[in-house]
């Protein structure tokens, strides 16, 4: 409460709205550089299924509408457009984390801005990662089995172990965002505990969710047309939530291995000489 969790969260959710579609328009103009066709369209399949149905189908439908209108730009002046407008959302959620952190943020405008769309490149990268895996983990599991001349065995603990390396994926994109975003820099293992929480935090509330407005809540005959929009920042509200309070488990992990409120200011400087 004494950082204003839920109302950064309800900002985050204002940021993110906007960083979407770019952000989505720049993983497309990656992906699209891969020979496989038609990987974006099933990424927006899976993503619409972890959302409620009324905000799958807006999101499904404003993305198909974003890139047709894109089309022609998505290897020019228009890639670095959508990446400069995705990394804003990643700039929001540095802010909302130099709080969480308790730290004064030196850097350079220009400087946050260069990690932040680091940040977005390699988030969207490993959202690659994590599509091909998904989508082509059998195939991929097929081909190297026949490239290394195994048996059955080996595809079958391959389909297995994919869960878990998605899982991961997951993971290591949070502890990225909770080791790189903020001015301050925790070690890896620092970040463990809120970026395992955020996780499963962020999967039950989409799932719970996903339960309210199919069976309690019907935002359409609130709200109208504009229903899928509600529970869409309803679901971006959620998500940061889950993310930022993980980023308070672990800043008071690290304040009470340090000692005391407010220890953590300025923590990345470097100690003074003498005296």
């Amino acid at each position: 409460m004494a950082h204003d969790v839920l109302d950064r969260a309800a900002s985050l959710s204002y940021y993110f709205l906007f960083a979407l579609f770019p952000a989505l328009l720049f993983l497309t103009s990656i992906v699209g550089l891969l020979p496989w066709p038609k990987l974006v369209d099933q990424l927006i399949g899976y993503l619409a299924r972890v959302l409620p149905a009324d905000a799958g189908s807006l999101l499904t439908r404003t993305v198909a509408e974003v890139i047709d209108g894109a089309r022609g730009s998505l290897v020019s002046l228009g890639v670095l457009g959508a990446l400069w407008a995705a990394s804003s959302g990643m700039v929001s959620i540095s802010n909302a984390l130099n709080v969480a952190f308790e730290v004064r943020d030196t850097r350079r405008w220009w400087r946050h801005r260069l990690e932040a769309m680091g940040l977005t490149i390699g988030f969207s990268l490993l959202t690659i990662v994590a599509m091909l895996l998904f989508v082509f983990g059998e195939r991929i599991g097929d081909e190297v089995a026949r490239g290394l001349g195994v048996g059955q065995a080996f595809t079958r603990a391959w389909n297995i172990a994919r869960w878990p390396a998605l899982t991961l994926c997951a993971l290591v994109g949070i502890m990225l965002v909770y080791q790189l975003a903020p001015a301050a820099r925790l070690h890896w293992r620092r970040v463990t505990p809120g970026a395992i929480f955020a996780l499963v935090g962020w999967l039950l509330a989409s799932y719970a969710l996903r339960l309210y407005v199919r069976y309690v809540g019907n935002y359409n005959a609130t709200y109208g047309s504009i229903g899928g929009v509600i529970v869409l920042m309803l679901w971006f509200y959620l998500s940061s939530l889950a993310l930022l309070v993980g980023a308070e488990i672990n800043s008071q992990i690290r304040r009470a291995q340090i000692g005391g409120p407010g220890s953590l200011l300025d923590y990345r400087q470097p100690p003074a000489s003498g005296g």
